[in-house]
């Protein structure tokens, strides 16, 4: 039946009845429709590939240059088994470079931090354990919106469900931690998956998963009908003039008007500021926005949360309007209930689901405030602006009097420390922190310049991110000052990759904030009435472990040496590690103190006293008497 389709495709039908006359533009329009329409649809009911392949070339070839043309610079993975075949194309293209971490899920990391600075990354891993690996690092970058692509490599399709050798199932391992994941068992489907996967990460801003086994990255790469490399595109996002006029509305039946930005609001910094000039709200900012919004903003009252200060919350509490910006903010806990809320996000499923939004807008901050602000008038009163800025001053004065008490002897006051890293830190410096204490540091004496970054696993919380986030921004960043603001207990798991910072000669400021404890756990335990267990660490001397690794390292444990140290350390040519060691009793205090915290604190002081461990309340009591202002 196929060839008699094909035989009257060929033919002109007569008057007479007859097959007789060829025309060649029959023939020629019969052949297209034949090669191009007809045998590819028999073929694929047949189950045979139409797909041409690329003679010479290898798919992991044509993977180095399909992601080399996305703007990928680097692949950040362990070598070995399966990924051999990538890694011999990296090597002979000379055009992306292999990273050598020394765990995967620093390489993670590394590229998430890349991501976050550079617009995308990528990292990978082989069989089994060394994909496994990535999965941290992966939640972390996709709930940082990180634009991450993960090659997955796997065993030989031939292997495939036979429970072989270090086999794993990457569909179900990473379908989790990533937006797009999928796995490319024929070159065929690797040349359309590629750019799919690239194209879902870059626009969506999330990782995406490609599994490639071994057998398809060493056979002959397969060209695609779709296209094979990455399409940029830009694009304006607001909500339409109705919803505009009607948060215009809003704000001018309001008397006490907070903005609060996320970082949805990263570029928007020049609209927020009219935007709060115009309508003289105050602007509270998350962690994450802090270096975003902050800086030449005569608007800004602080951050509130877990790390905030009682300003922000006071403000937000305050306000008959609450405007939220680009913030996907987690805890309800420190948002208001009793004023309406209108939320701006360019994820529309985001919206509503933290707090009780009246209004949603779905659209990008800046093309919303530039839409909006034709639409409002020029407010004079000044009232409640004024009163929550001489709030934020008087907060700002008590925490700079908690940050002038310097410590003791090998108790150096972690606010004090911090405080020295901002004053002596490059105003272009990129900071990567800790979760832990060295989140609440950062948060509260790292001050924004409009050209500093800073990183962190805010949305994912794993420890152990600072020193490989610090990698990953050493590459993204060559010119930049990079510090790593390091917990003791974080550094201490990821310690194998200070060998890739030698490796690399990366110039990364490493500061690590050893007190001794895990330190937030240790709170946490408190706050609840639990006597702190098991958070104390036994700790190497880091310098010395630098030193061995071929690092110069620097111990600052007396407050009086404190700033040479640090000076001298960040004066050092290429990489540098600094010890410094910091109260392990140092508390953090919440912006607002609920009196169920401050219960569960003192019934976990009297279990430490009743155990026979009076000697550490004590110790507690003596280093945080400078925050009894903030408990009143």
């Amino acid at each position: 039946m196929y060839s008699r389709i094909l035989m009257v495709g060929r033919r002109t039908f007569c008057r007479d009845g007859g097959f007789r006359v060829r025309l060649p533009s029959v023939v020629r329009y019969a052949d297209a429709v034949r090669e191009r329409i007809v045998a590819p649809i028999l073929n694929r009911i047949a189950g045979v590939s139409n797909n041409k392949t690329i003679m010479g070339t290898k798919a992991a070839d044509r993977l180095v240059e399909t992601i080399c043309r996305a703007g990928i610079r680097r692949i950040y993975a362990v070598a070995g088994d399966s990924l051999n075949e990538v890694n011999d194309a990296v090597r002979r293209a000379g055009t992306v470079e292999w990273v050598h971490m020394r765990h995967e899920e620093s390489g993670a990391f590394a590229a998430s931090a890349e991501a976050q600075l550079n617009g995308i990354a990528c990292c990978a891993g082989s069989s089994g354990p060394g994909h496994v690996h990535l999965v941290n690092g992966l939640y972390d970058a996709q709930r940082s919106n990180a634009s991450v692509l993960a090659i997955a490599s796997t065993c030989a399709t031939d292997e495939f469900g036979t429970q072989y050798f270090q086999e794993t199932e990457p569909l179900k391992l990473f379908g989790d931690c990533s937006g797009y994941c999928q796995m490319a068992a024929t070159p065929a489907q690797l040349a359309r998956m590629l750019p799919a996967a690239l194209q879902y990460a870059v626009h969506r801003k999330e990782v995406a998963v490609v599994g490639l086994p071994g057998d398809v990255a060493a056979a002959e790469a397969a060209e695609t009908p779709g296209a094979p490399w990455l399409l940029p595109s830009e694009s304006l996002c607001r909500p339409a003039d109705g919803q505009l006029r009607e948060l215009a509305r809003m704000i001018g039946e309001a008397e006490k008007i907070t903005l609060f930005c996320g970082i949805g609001a990263r570029g928007a910094h020049a609209e927020v500021v009219r935007l709060a000039g115009t309508i003289k709200a105050p602007v509270a900012y998350s962690f994450k926005s802090k270096m975003e919004i902050q800086y030449d903003n005569p608007y800004e009252i602080g951050m509130t949360g877990l790390l905030g200060l009682p300003s922000a919350y006071a403000s937000m509490h305050e306000s008959d309007l609450l405007i939220l910006l680009g913030t996907d903010f987690p805890y309800e806990a420190f948002l208001p209930c009793q004023c309406r809320i209108v939320q701006v996000d360019i994820r529309p499923e985001r919206i509503g689901r933290r707090a009780r939004v009246e209004l949603g807008l779905a659209g990008d901050v800046g093309d919303t405030i530039r839409a909006l602000l034709p639409m409002l008038g020029v407010r004079d009163d000044r009232g409640f602006l004024d009163r929550q800025l001489r709030r934020y001053r008087e907060v700002r004065e008590k925490m700079n009097a908690v940050a002038a008490k310097r410590g003791g002897e090998g108790r150096i006051a972690p606010e004090y420390a911090a405080t020295l890293v901002d004053r002596i830190a490059a105003d272009d410096a990129v900071f990567c922190v800790d979760t832990g204490m060295c989140c609440v540091w950062g948060a509260r004496y790292l001050h924004a310049t409009g050209r500093r970054r800073m990183l962190g696993s805010f949305n994912h919380g794993s420890m152990a991110n600072a020193l490989p986030m610090a990698i990953g921004a050493a590459f993204a960043r060559p010119g930049q000052q990079i510090v790593a603001l390091c917990g003791d207990g974080g550094l201490s798991m990821l310690l194998g990759d200070l060998a890739t910072v030698v490796q690399y000669r990366l110039p990364v400021k490493i500061v690590v904030f050893n007190n001794r404890a895990l330190g937030m756990v240790k709170l946490e335990m408190e706050v609840a009435g639990l006597p702190d267990s098991q958070t104390d660490l036994y700790n190497p001397d880091f310098a010395a472990v630098a030193r061995a690794m071929g690092i110069p390292a620097f111990t600052a444990d007396c407050p009086d040496d404190a700033e040479r140290v640090l000076r001298e350390a960040f004066a050092t040519e290429g990489p540098v590690l600094v010890s410094v060691q910091t109260d392990p009793d140092a508390l953090a205090m919440p912006p607002k103190v609920e009196f169920a915290q401050m219960a569960g604190f003192v019934r976990a002081m009297t279990k430490l006293i009743l155990a026979g461990r009076g000697d550490e309340v004590i110790a507690t009591a003596r280093s945080n008497i400078k925050h009894l202002w903030g408990m009143i």
